[in-house]
């Protein structure tokens, strides 16, 4: 069920077995990173594309470029979403939480999905949520 790290990284993104990775955020702050999580939306859907993390620098690009610019926790880097795949993300609009300690950035899908992982016939997923959970360790697709 948790994520120790030594799960396949396919078998983690195209898999059933439910791994979660429950120490996720522990290892952010273990690191010194200073980020808060942000929710992409889709502006028109309400669909919820995934989640990922700014820092100050990040976020100030993406209010500059107007398009989702994130801070990658694991490869300590600006990410400016969809700069290799095409896929860019506009902004239209950012909320910020009641205790400022979290960012929803509305955004218009640029390109041809969103989600880094392809479905059976290789296109781009149109969301990072493409799975259900079954069971306490289990996924279906859909």
């Amino acid at each position: 069920m948790s994520n120790t790290g030594t799960t396949d990284e396919n078998e983690r993104e195209e898999g059933l077995a439910l791994q979660l990775d429950f120490d996720k955020v522990a290892k952010i702050g273990r690191a010194g990173h200073q980020v808060v999580p942000v929710v992409l939306q889709d502006a028109d859907s309400g669909d919820v594309l995934f989640i990922g993390y700014a820092n100050e620098e990040a976020f100030r690009a993406t209010l500059e470029r107007k398009s989702a610019v994130l801070y990658s926790t694991s490869r300590d880097v600006l990410w400016h979403k969809g700069a290799t795949s095409g896929d860019v993300l506009e902004l239209v609009d950012v909320a910020v939480n009641c205790e400022q300690n979290s960012l929803l950035y509305k955004v218009r899908k640029a390109g041809q999905g969103v989600c880094h992982t392809t479905d059976a016939e290789g296109n781009t997923r149109q969301t990072c949520y493409y799975r259900s959970v079954v069971s306490p360790d289990e996924l279906k697709f859909g």
